[in-house]
């Protein structure tokens, strides 16, 4: 299977919420379009400094991760970002490392997508193909 690349929409949650109590204009909420690689084996979604940076993501705190060679490195993790894939909007709390974006399997999770293999797509998932929907084990 090759690459499978989608568009995605990051904003600052903390410019949202600046926005919102009057501190900052609407317009001036950061937000960046990129092309980012949709990563099933990754967990997490992953930006590289330079996007953490132009949204003014702030890393509150440092996580070990193990890369797909397998070695181990300490990386910084970002406050929540808005993520929002193919129409479909989550919260993601970002490992900072590399040179591009990655999708992960909590983003994937939490918007219902699904990759097709055979066409190398990202999909909805056909069962709900209209609106994500979240599985839960129990509630109550």
């Amino acid at each position: 299977m090759g690459e499978v690349r989608v568009e995605v929409e990051l904003t600052s949650v903390a410019d949202q919420v600046l926005a919102r109590q009057g501190y900052k204009k609407p317009s001036e909420i950061r937000r960046t379009k990129v092309s980012a690689l949709v990563d099933t084996g990754a967990v997490q979604c992953v930006v590289p400094p330079f996007v953490a940076d132009t949204l003014g993501l702030a890393r509150t705190f440092r996580k070990v991760v193990e890369v797909a060679d397998g070695r181990k490195q300490e990386v910084d993790v970002t406050e929540p970002a808005l993520m929002v894939i193919m129409g479909r909007p989550t919260y993601e709390q970002c490992l900072v490392l590399g040179d591009e974006v990655i999708v992960g399997q909590t983003a994937l999770e939490s918007t219902d997508l699904h990759v097709d293999c055979r066409e190398g797509k990202l999909l909805p998932n056909p069962a709900h193909p209209d609106q994500p929907v979240v599985k839960i084990k129990r509630a109550g």
